[in-house]
């Protein structure tokens, strides 16, 4: 019979498959990091994370089945974290994919918005290394004090309790926004260093507390913001990023496919361009190249 640490070294395995990891410390960071120490005592319940995104669309309802095994956690599926409020630990390929492209490196600086019971917040934390540093936030006040006694033993992450779009992370090399928004609030780009990558979930709503659309990776150049699609995503909203203007914008657009010729975020003032796919004063969406620095 296989050990809880054969199973994680498995899991670590198909999360590289699963979602075509290129980093050799982020598949080694899932191999090591506990998943059980994250979630609470048994019983869980696990479900399959294609249903879980069907229920954040709103289309069926949450299922799972019980496990008091730890190595049942050890597999591409979604572990129940609050069932009233439909809020889950998240698919490891789709996390995993999400963090890939971040591109860490050892000794870099990340914020976590979103960071729930610190799971994958300690799995960045174990890329970046002790000489890096990681700032989690979660808006879920008990979420967040179950993330901050489970990272306890990493002295180079702090987590946050409250809004994370309210809170200044401070200059970063790398975010990953875990909630979905109607663009990228604009500290999060002033916060980003030369050559800093931000990762987040620009999305619909679906119903009234989640959403679906892509999740994109925004990098500093000079004072341009390339972007590109990293995938698609169904997600919890972040309701406090939430324009109604770009609301509908987003959702016109998703609904074309257009979103998916994302090139570049435009902060300068500008008139609407056919490339401009959501366009408002201060932030435009734009299927333009970012300009040479």
């Amino acid at each position: 019979m296989m050990t809880v640490g054969d199973c994680r070294r498995f899991y670590a395995e198909e999360v590289r498959f699963a979602a075509n990891l290129h980093s050799p410390s982020l598949i080694e960071a899932f191999a090591r990091v506990p998943r059980e120490r994250y979630l609470g005592p048994p019983p869980w319940q696990i479900g399959s994370a294609d249903q879980a995104a069907l229920a954040f669309s709103g289309l069926v309802s949450p299922s799972s089945i019980t496990t008091e095994d730890p190595r049942d956690l050890y597999h591409n599926v979604a572990v129940v974290l609050d069932a009233a409020r439909n809020i889950n630990n998240g698919q490891p390929s789709a996390l995993a994919r999400w963090i890939d492209a971040l591109d860490l490196k050892t000794g870099e600086r990340l914020y976590h918005l979103g960071c729930g019971v610190g799971y994958y917040t300690a799995i960045m934390a174990e890329v970046v290394g002790p000489r890096g540093s990681v700032v989690g936030s979660e808006v879920n006040h008990e979420l967040a004090v179950r993330a901050r006694e489970n990272l306890s033993g990493y002295p180079q992450v702090s987590v946050h309790s409250g809004d994370g779009a309210a809170f200044d992370p401070g200059p970063c090399d790398a975010m990953l926004i875990n909630a979905g928004v109607t663009h990228p609030h604009p500290l999060w780009l002033e916060r980003l260093r030369e050559g800093g990558r931000l990762v987040l979930p620009l999305t619909k709503a679906a119903t009234p507390t989640s959403g679906v659309g892509i999740m994109a990776k925004i990098t500093r150049q000079g004072g341009a913001f390339a972007a590109e699609v990293v995938s698609h995503v169904a997600i919890c909203s972040c309701t406090s990023v939430r324009d109604p203007q770009l609301e509908a914008s987003i959702g016109k657009i998703f609904a074309s496919r257009g979103l998916l010729n994302l090139k570049s975020v435009r902060l300068d003032s500008h008139q609407p361009a056919d490339n401009c796919m959501v366009h408002a004063s201060g932030i435009c969406l734009s299927a333009a190249e970012p300009p040479a620095t």
